[in-house]
């Protein structure tokens, strides 16, 4: 079963010509971006993640922007990473702010304060990165 299993994957990726770019850069991104949320959380003293997937896309934006500097990005992984973006990071988004309002619910006063100033400073920050895209 084993070894008929191991022949057809590899047709089967033959035939659909299916090739998968950025997903690492993607999920470490994530990763990261959701460690770094929680050992702030841990360090305020909140049980939750605190800004892990706003740390997660800031991450995936410096990264793809040093990389595209350098000349590292390939196009295909350009492409890869904006259809994952497009497809992946609003359910992830969707999900983690569910669990974010759980948290500042039963967290406290702290809790609604962080959300609120980071929300403002998402506000302010929106000008600086549109005029990324622009160069």
């Amino acid at each position: 079963m084993k070894a008929l299993l191991c022949s057809f994957v590899p047709f089967v990726f033959q035939k659909l010509n299916m090739k998968i770019y950025g997903v690492a850069l993607l999920a470490s991104c994530f990763l990261l971006g959701k460690l770094m949320g929680s050992f702030l959380g841990v360090c305020l003293g909140i049980n939750g993640d605190i800004g892990g997937v706003g740390f997660a896309m800031i991450l995936l934006i410096s990264v793809n922007l040093y990389l595209k500097r350098k000349g590292w990005l390939q196009e295909e992984t350009k492409q890869g990473i904006l259809f994952w973006s497009s497809m992946y990071i609003p359910i992830i988004v969707a999900m983690a702010a569910t669990q974010n309002v759980k948290a500042a619910l039963t967290g406290g006063p702290l809790a609604l304060i962080v959300g609120v100033v980071g929300t403002l400073a998402c506000f302010f920050l929106v000008p600086f990165i549109a005029k990324i895209g622009k160069e």
